[in-house]
């Protein structure tokens, strides 16, 4: 029996992956976008097409997770302060999006179906919701995220999240299923989630934060991951007992610790997960399309699926007016969020077991959902040129950069002097180094360091080098390949590369690596204590610049003729010596 549970598991990894994978790669390769690769991925593998793969909702289930650290990382992004300056888009924009939207769709299903009341409730109010699993990663790639434009629909999708209590309350207060059990009120939810706020707030700050200091003095990465994986399961799983949204409670767990030195470590570690297990909830959403229940209706589930798109799209539109956004981001928050999105599917369950739908309404309308959300990249796509003319506002202001100008790794005694220079000059500084110490006495000093290893190409690029304009490498000791700098400069290629390295025997053995500027560790200290020392027997100006030439050109010819024959003892010649100097 084991064996044969295995076996079930690693061909439906295998069919998962393989067929992801494939599709993934046409989509991308298209332009339109991973997203739709995997939800035609899992609609082919489904029960409804081949029948490849089955048991989806127990796929979607974990799968979620993939949400929920998605929302972890947003949140390690958004300050506490940052999110405190936009609280007038999360509770304004985002309080009538969700109301407004949520009954206009309402009004639709209950003017074109004939459904009472409260079922074109139990359908529309959930329609009224978008797709965070499919805008936050849209905007991520789009590299919108941190602008006015992404934050707006970002604050719209958090109180959609936030929403989840009030339609849940809504939907219950609804009931017609005598053998349903009653929940509790709507304001002990408000007060339960109030509650479990507070203690993710305090847990961060108390439990969390000196667990990830610990692990940091003990310098695992595997500690890390296991730390960072328990954070988001842990506030999610608080949550859920509490019949909450999990991505909320992972949201909240990001925000407690985005200002610690650790964001971008987390960030790093955290994100291969992220990747993952979304694609394989996209997957399941297509695994669960109803195929059968579009084939008897198709002309209901597409002319319902447009009308979803058209009247949330023109709602949001004119709020989008209604705060002041020029025309052409207003008409791109409306079609991006047009779709619905996957709370969806809890709620028509929920309405189903409430008995105020059938079962029948509730597969056409989660086909309605996915049809949806297949649309987004398209309508983004045959839009673009009318929302991305450089007449756009945002546009002329350009996006907000939150991320550095020049990238700093290791914060010790070289590293200070490089940063504080570059400072000193107005340039925006990112700083990260892997000793703890060195980081909380830097905060003592005002100056913030990111904790993690800036040796690893997924960190850099979480810390910002994407858009940096040049790393400087400051750590110490013999840590730099030639490999290493190469994949840096692949990565990052609009990024100068600056090193700091060991001794000679480095410097020569990263000649052909592609950096900027390379010093040894001493060398320059040691030049201008030379010159201090050359000053104080009373030598001139000239005669100090004259013996400081000398030797750099002897050392420089010296170097080169290393480098080409490759033996460390070439050119011995050129060492200045006492009785070199006094042959000439």
């Amino acid at each position: 029996m084991e064996d044969h549970t295995q076996a079930f598991l690693l061909k439906d990894g295998f069919l998962l992956l393989g067929t992801a994978l494939a599709f993934v790669l046409l989509f991308r390769r298209l332009g339109l976008g991973a997203t739709l690769g995997y939800l035609l991925a899992g609609a082919i593998l489904g029960p409804y097409a081949f029948g490849l793969v089955g048991d989806a909702e127990n796929k979607l289930g974990i799968a979620e997770l993939g949400i929920t650290l998605l929302l972890f990382i947003v949140g390690l992004e958004l300050a506490p302060r940052r999110l405190w300056r936009m609280r007038n888009e999360i509770f304004g924009l985002g309080f009538l999006q969700v109301a407004l939207c949520g009954l206009a769709v309402s009004a639709v299903i209950y003017y074109s179906t004939g459904f009472s009341v409260a079922a074109a409730l139990a359908l529309g109010l959930p329609l009224g919701l978008s797709s965070t699993a499919q805008v936050l990663p849209m905007l991520q790639s789009a590299g919108r995220l941190n602008t006015p434009f992404g934050e707006r629909s970002f604050a719209v999708l958090l109180f959609q999240d936030l929403s989840i209590i009030p339609l849940i309350t809504i939907i219950a207060a609804m009931n017609r299923n005598p053998h349903l059990p009653e929940g509790p009120p709507g304001w002990i939810l408000v007060l339960e989630t109030l509650a479990a706020i507070v203690g993710l707030i305090l847990a961060g700050r108390f439990v969390i934060r000196p667990l990830f200091r610990l692990i940091g003095n003990l310098g695992e990465r595997e500690m890390f991951v296991f730390a960072a994986l328990f954070t988001v399961i842990a506030s999610a799983a608080l949550m859920e007992v509490l019949g909450l949204s999990t991505a909320l409670g992972a949201f909240i767990a990001g925000v407690m610790l985005a200002d610690t030195p650790y964001r971008h470590e987390l960030e790093a570690d955290v994100e291969p997960f992220r990747s993952i297990l979304l694609g394989l909830f996209f997957m399941s959403v297509g695994m669960m399309l109803d195929l059968s229940a579009i084939a008897e209706r198709p002309l209901f589930v597409a002319s319902m699926a447009l009308a979803l798109i058209a009247v949330k799209a023109s709602v949001i539109f004119g709020l989008g007016l209604l705060f002041r956004m020029n025309w052409r981001s207003a008409l791109a928050l409306g079609l991006l969020l047009s779709q619905g999105g996957e709370f969806g599917f809890v709620l028509f369950a929920q309405a189903q077991n409430a008995w105020l739908i059938e079962p029948q309404a509730a597969s056409l309308f989660s086909a309605i959902v996915t049809l949806s959300m297949v649309t987004t990249p398209f309508l983004m796509m045959a839009t673009a040129r009318i929302r991305e003319m450089p007449t756009s506002k945002e546009t002329r202001e350009g996006p907000r950069k939150d991320g550095a100008s020049a990238l700093v790794v290791g914060y010790g005694r070289f590293g200070q002097t490089v940063a504080q220079v570059l400072i000193a000059a107005e340039i925006q500084v990112t700083l990260i180094d892997t000793d703890i110490e060195m980081i909380d006495v830097a905060s003592g000093f005002g100056a913030k360091v990111w904790f993690g290893d800036g040796t690893r190409i997924d960190l850099l690029r979480q810390a910002g080098a994407g858009h940096a304009q040049m790393i400087v490498f400051c750590i110490d000791g013999d840590q730099l390949s030639e490999s290493f700098l190469q994949n840096v400069h692949e990565a990052f290629p609009d990024a100068r590369i600056l090193a700091r390295v060991y001794d000679r025997r480095a410097m020569i053995r990263l000649m052909d690596a592609p950096v900027t500027f390379m010093v040894r560790e001493v060398m320059e200290s040691a030049v201008t204590m030379a010159r201090s020392a050359l000053e104080d027997l009373g030598l001139s100006v000239e005669q100090i610049d004259n013996a400081e030439e000398m030797y750099r050109s002897s050392d420089k010819e010296r170097l080169s003729i290393q480098y080409e024959t490759g033996d460390l003892r070439a050119a011995r010649d050129h060492i200045l010596t006492q009785d070199l100097r006094d042959a000439h």
